[in-house]
């Protein structure tokens, strides 16, 4: 099993594609300055001990999870062949007030209630 798991933050988005059963991390890294001028990007293959960092325009985070995406299944340093191999994606939520106290998959309830949990944390 693959799973996808992101945090968003106002201006970054950390991941790690992983097995929760085995906690085989595929690979993980960072987005930083996310809408800011010198954007950084960095994607880490553990189990190939490959590593690259470098700046590359981020104007949102949907540009930034695509760039992740892309290096996922780069032909070269990719570690999976289609993004179809993921079977899951989670993401944390920065408070889940007394509503939530672990992993739950998204409904139209677990969305309402994530929205009625944002007065918790409002910069996020």
């Amino acid at each position: 099993m693959k799973v996808l798991v992101i945090n968003c933050g106002s201006s970054s988005l950390k991941y790690q594609l992983i097995n929760p059963d085995s906690k085989e991390v595929f690979a993980k890294g960072l987005c930083e300055r996310i809408g800011i001028e010198g954007s950084k990007f960095e994607y880490e293959v553990p189990a190939k001990d490959f590593e690259i960092k470098l700046e590359s325009p981020m104007p949102t985070h949907q540009e930034a999870l695509k760039l992740v995406v892309d290096h996922l299944v780069d032909q070269e340093h990719g570690v999976i062949a289609s993004v179809e191999e993921v079977d899951a994606i989670g993401h944390r939520v920065v408070h889940g007030g007394e509503t939530f106290a672990s992993s739950v998959l998204i409904t139209e309830e677990v969305i309402k209630a994530i929205e009625d949990n944002n007065d918790l944390a409002p910069l996020h």
